[in-house]
This record gives C-alpha cells, sequence and structure tokens, in this order.
C-alpha cells in the first residue's frame, strides 16, 4: 500500500508531520489540553477559510459540513437554489430534498460552469430564493466555478451563498470575506492534505441570523450546539470529536501556512498548469472546459477503445500510481488525475509516466515520454 502513489481527487497522501501528529496520546475531549488544541486548530482554520468569523470541526466526511450548512440555515418547505453541473452539485441538493426544502435546480452541462449572469437569472425569476449552493470545485467533472463573480453577484440580493471548498481550500483562491460567502464548508482530506473523516464550516452574521430563525432539524449537525459548545471555556465539541483528526487538521493547517497561503495555490495552479499540457502532449482530450478547468483534478476523455479496467488497473498494479475513474455517466468515459495536496513535480512525473507507458503498452499512442518530457519543460 505504501508504494502506490494516490493521484486521486481524495483522498491525498498526508505529511509524515500529519500522520506523526496523529500518534500523539489521546486526551480528555472535555478538558483544557483539548480546549487549547481545539482554539488553536479553529483559529488556523479560519485564516485558511480567509475569514474573521469563526470555525467549526465536525467529525465526519465533507458531506457532513454540506448537509450542515443546508438543514441549520433553510427550512423544510423554503426555496433554494442548487447548481448543478455534478455528482456533488446532485448531493447538495439531494441533502436539501432529503429535509424537505423546496430543491429548485440549476443544471449546467457536465464539463462547463456555471456563469455570473445564469445565477443572477435564477434569483430574478425566484425572488423567493432563501439560499443558493455551489461546488467550487466540482471533482467529478475537473470545472472550477467563478465563485468570486457569483459573490459580487449576491450582494445585491438577499439569498445566502453557500459555497462547498471541500476540494480547493488551500488549492485554489478561496476568500470568504472577500466573495462574501455566507456559509463555507471544506474537508479535510483533499487540499489539506489530512486523512479524511474530518470537516470544517464557517458561517457569516448573516447566516448565524437564518440559523437563529431555523428550528433545528438535525441533531449531530445542530451549528446552535456547535456554537454553545465552542463558546464554553474551555471550549468543546457537543459531542465527541476524534481527538486524533483534530491532531491531524492541526499540524496539515500548520503546513499550510508555513508554506503560505498564496505559495500553496500557486503550486497547484502549476500543477495543474503543467498536468493539462501533459495530456495534450499524450495526444489526449480534456473532457473539461479548459477555460473553466480546475486547479485541484483534470478530467481526461478516455482514449477509444481502451478500457477503464485495463488502463487504471495497469497504472496502479503495474506502475503504482491509483487514479480516479468517471463518476455516473462517465463512468468509464473519463479518468481523472488530482494533483492537490503534497503534489510537486516529482509526483506528476511519475504519473504521466506511469499513463505514458500504459497506454503504449495498451497500443493507444506511441510516444510513452512525452507527457514527462511536457511536465519538465513546464518546471525548467
Amino acid at each position: 500500500m505504501d508504494e502506490i502513489l494516490l493521484m486521486l481527487p481524495g483522498p491525498t497522501t498526508a505529511d509524515p508531520r500529519v500522520l506523526a501528529a496523529m500518534s500523539k496520546a489521546v486526551v480528555n475531549h472535555r478538558g483544557a489540553k483539548y480546549g487549547e488544541i481545539l482554539t488553536e486548530t479553529t483559529e488556523l482554520m479560519s485564516k485558511v477559510f480567509q475569514t474573521p468569523n469563526k470555525s467549526y470541526l465536525l467529525t465526519g466526511s465533507g458531506t457532513a459540513a454540506m448537509e450542515a450548512a443546508i438543514a441549520n440555515t433553510v427550512a423544510p418547505g423554503e426555496k433554494m437554489l442548487n447548481v448543478v453541473g455534478g455528482k456533488f452539485g446532485e448531493r447538495f441538493m439531494k441533502i436539501a430534498q432529503t429535509h424537505g426544502i423546496d430543491a429548485q435546480e440549476l443544471a449546467v452541462e457536465w464539463g462547463t460552469a456555471v456563469t455570473p449572469k445564469q445565477i443572477e437569472e435564477a434569483l430574478d425569476e425566484n425572488e423567493d430564493i432563501k439560499a443558493i449552493s455551489v461546488i467550487h470545485n466540482e471533482t467529478s467533472t475537473g470545472v472550477a466555478a467563478p465563485i468570486e463573480e457569483i459573490g459580487k453577484v449576491m450582494r445585491n440580493y438577499d439569498a445566502l451563498y453557500i459555497v462547498d471548498t471541500v476540494s480547493s481550500l488551500a488549492g485554489d483562491y478561496v476568500d470568504v470575506e472577500k466573495f462574501g460567502i455566507d456559509v463555507c464548508v471544506t474537508g479535510s482530506q483533499k487540499c489539506l492534505a489530512a486523512p479524511p473523516g474530518m470537516a470544517a464550516i464557517t458561517l457569516s452574521d448573516e447566516a448565524w441570523k437564518a440559523v437563529d430563525n431555523v428550528e433545528t432539524n438535525t441533531y449531530y449537525l445542530d451549528l446552535k450546539a456547535a456554537r454553545k459548545s465552542g463558546n464554553k471555556n474551555p471550549p468543546e465539541t457537543p459531542y465527541t470529536p476524534s481527538v486524533s483528526l483534530t491532531y491531524a487538521m492541526n499540524e496539515a493547517l500548520k503546513i499550510v501556512m508555513e508554506e503560505g497561503l498564496e505559495n500553496r495555490v500557486a503550486r497547484h495552479h502549476k500543477a495543474a498548469k503543467a498536468s493539462v499540457a501533459a495530456v495534450k502532449a499524450l495526444g489526449l482530450e480534456l473532457f473539461a472546459d479548459e477555460a473553466v478547468s480546475s486547479a485541484t483534478v483534470t478530467a481526461v476523455k478516455m482514449p477509444e477503445g481502451i478500457a477503464d479496467a485495463d488502463f487504471r488497473g495497469t497504472t496502479r498494479d503495474k506502475y503504482g500510481v491509483e487514479l480516479a475513474g468517471g463518476q455516473d455517466h462517465l463512468k468509464g468515459n473519463i479518468f481523472r488525475i488530482g494533483h492537490m495536496g503534497c503534489i510537486s513535480y516529482k509526483e506528476l512525473v511519475q504519473t504521466f509516466a506511469a499513463i505514458g507507458m500504459t497506454l503504449k503498452g495498451l497500443g493507444a499512442i506511441d510516444d510513452a515520454g512525452a507527457g514527462v518530457a511536457s511536465i519538465t519543460e513546464s518546471y525548467l
């Protein structure tokens, strides 16, 4: 297992420092020591979100934070606009439907991004929209939504702006305060490069007003309870947290800040640009519109006549690189390269060497080294 290079859109490889942090002794989660660690971790989390608002940790995957974001701010029967252009946009809408919310779908073609104009038109047509949900980085398609530009549109409306940055925070430009995001959620196992199992959420004052006016209809993900426990001295979580994952998040966030948020984002963008160039060098075709392509995952159309199991099975079993396949109707039609977290020139060279050799072995290309040569050129 240790020999497999994870080039997935999550989970990503954790830094040894993060793994070592998890090995520390578990402390009392109702005691002062954990309160200190929790405080430091949530303060670091807010710095990465780039907001003066408090952040809260949730023991659960990013989906837990997605559900908390909706269930606490929109009441059953109220109307919500959900941008759907991939599996995770669909997930936001399904969560809304599960909670009895009147979920309105703004569908965009998979592989393309929603435009601010589409958001504006949808809100003009539905003046009673309570909130909108947007996936910043849709890993199922390799598309990044223009969340800053959407934020400018949202200033003209009363609807809450809820954004999923699970696979973009610390890998792409996210500024909660500047972009006017009311509720922002993320997860541990993507660009933050911590193990899976922890999520984080931050809310604006307007979002908290909505929380206070919505009758609680979720128990474990009750943000009123999270706020009450977080205001204790020492701070706590309302229910038993994963102490070890808190250690991991703490160390991972420290690594982010040591690298510098701007530097880390620039590194991810460089990896994305290099990956796109290498895909083209191999004669392969991108799935997503390049103008809105993701900074953390590149989706590639499967070459004609090549079976997904043969391709990804070979890159993993023979060359030690694990790639992601397509989801839903894209299953077998695309593969996805995750270049997030602790990713550098070295990992990309190994990845594109594996892709090139696999495709040549399957008779799909002639030059197995074209991708590696392109990566090298990108990093010179």
